[in-house]
């Protein structure tokens, strides 16, 4: 009998088991795949790493910094900050039709560009500053609010609302076109006034770090143990039963595998009655290229960390329909942040650019088998055109590279859709109908690996607080 069973092994799975074998539970984590981490995960091809999913890690924090998510959460986990070799963004842009907005780790810096582009919005930005919610006031009624309606609202010019909301929607918009005031508070802070950095080995660092904490802690990892179903006697989960017919029981279950993906999991068990309602399954997926460079970027005249570029001054965030948007998109490249020591080299010291785009998750999964390699060439191609309009004569550098589609974000999170943000109504408060399962990670609202990851923290956190006195586990 376990403590606690934890569904799937990505940031905040592995976060919230931390947490709990840290306080004396005995804690199993279950992940259906051969590999940790989800779509934040990593892998080896033609003897080169691949990050998936990393970007950039938000919420930036300077060393000996005590203030903010990032030291919060790793003191938290017993992580200390020098483990993650973390390097800040050189600088990242917001590039619209006909303007541009360059931003860095200083908020005073975003605050004169915007007062630079848009000069008459002074005060109204400072307005937008103060109506921001954090972590802990996400289930306050104006979390649920319209983002847009309230930048709209707020400011007179409405490219300024449109490139606001860009960078925010790509990093963590659930669903099409808005998201909810909460979600824009935190991801803005993140971004904008905290900062984007990265660390020098890439993702696998950061999953490293935790694998190895929750295994000090005695927790244990079971791999290629996919969860068939939550076993529950009327409202409450005795255990689960796993894809082989193993059955594990355990007093506390919390599954990171989506609101959606949970219940299911919980109405195939063996109670007669309802177990909960499903949800509108989120449609906001990406098409991504990840490109080996024979040179660094900015030999091609590409310095800035991360360019959200747009081709018109009203951004589009929607399932496009045709098998991806080529109208807006990402362009990042993990060469361009800045380490300690002065270097800006990453493990392998080779060039690397990353290319995202929305995509329609309907056009790829109805592919014929041979098909999908032939259209993955092809948009590749279109996306490496389009990526060249933002880094000169890109095509001719590229030596190596690598195609995920929303069918690959299905295999390895399992989301309906391969949602990449997961279902559109959020969960802040990660319960669900049956009284001992809670659910963690992008349902539960919080993105990024600094918001899944504190997510994992919150939920571990609600356990404990049942299970002993508040003074018992604080940090």
């Amino acid at each position: 009998m376990y403590d606690a069973l934890i569904i799937g092994a990505g940031m905040s799975g592995l976060a919230a088991g931390i947490r709990l074998a840290m306080f004396g539970q005995k804690v199993c984590i279950l992940e259906r795949h051969y590999a940790i981490g989800g779509l934040n995960s990593y892998y080896r091809l033609n003897d080169r790493n691949y990050d998936v999913g990393l970007h950039a890690l938000t919420n930036f924090a300077p060393r000996g910094a005590k203030q903010g998510p990032l030291p919060r959460l790793l003191r938290q986990l017993r992580i200390p900050w020098a483990a993650l070799e973390l390097g800040e963004q050189t600088g990242s842009e917001i590039r619209f039709l006909t303007a541009r907005l360059r931003f860095n780790n200083e908020a005073k810096f975003f605050e004169a560009e915007i007062d630079r582009v848009f000069p008459t919005e002074r005060n109204n930005y400072q307005r937008l500053l103060k109506q921001l919610l954090d972590y802990d006031q996400l289930t306050r009624p104006e979390a649920t609010k319209s983002a847009r309606h309230i930048l709209t609202t707020t400011f007179s010019n409405p490219l300024l609302a449109e490139m606001l909301i860009c960078p925010v929607l790509f990093y963590g918009g659930a669903r099409e076109h808005d998201l909810e005031w909460g979600s824009f508070s935190v991801l803005f802070r993140a971004i904008f006034l905290e900062g984007l950095a990265r660390p020098r080995g890439g993702i696998r660092v950061i999953l490293k770090q935790l694998v190895r904490r929750f295994k000090e802690f005695g927790g244990q990892l079971r791999l290629r143990a996919g969860v068939k179903r939550i076993v529950h006697h009327d409202d409450r989960a005795v255990g689960v039963e796993l894809d082989d017919g193993e059955e594990i029981s355990a007093r506390q279950i919390i599954s990171s595998a989506g609101w959606n993906e949970t219940i299911r999991l919980c109405e195939r068990s063996e109670s007669t009655g309802e177990t909960g309602q499903a949800g509108q399954p989120g449609r906001m997926t990406f098409l991504e290229t990840i490109c080996t460079l024979d040179c660094q970027p900015r030999e091609l005249g590409f310095d800035q960390t991360i360019v959200f570029y747009n081709d018109s001054d009203r951004f589009e965030y929607a399932c496009p329909p045709n098998f991806a948007s080529l109208h807006s998109g990402i362009v990042c490249s993990p060469n361009n942040y800045q380490y300690d020591d002065g270097s800006s080299k990453i493990e392998p010291f080779e060039g690397t650019l990353r290319l995202t785009a929305l995509a329609n998750f309907d056009r790829w999964v109805s592919l014929p088998p041979e098909e999908y390699p032939v259209q993955k060439q092809i948009w590749f191609e279109q996306l490496v055109a389009t990526g060249s309009r933002v880094v000169a004569d890109l095509k001719a550098h590229i030596v190596d590279h690598d195609t995920f589609t929303p069918t690959t974000v299905v295999r390895y999170t399992g989301h309906d859709q391969g949602a990449v943000y997961g279902a559109p109504e959020k969960h802040y408060d990660g319960r669900t109908p049956l009284e001992n399962v809670l659910i963690c990670g992008a349902d539960q609202g919080y993105v990024g690996i600094v918001g899944t990851l504190t997510s994992g923290i919150q939920i571990a956190n609600t356990i404990l607080r049942q299970s002993a006195s508040t003074s018992a586990f604080s940090a």
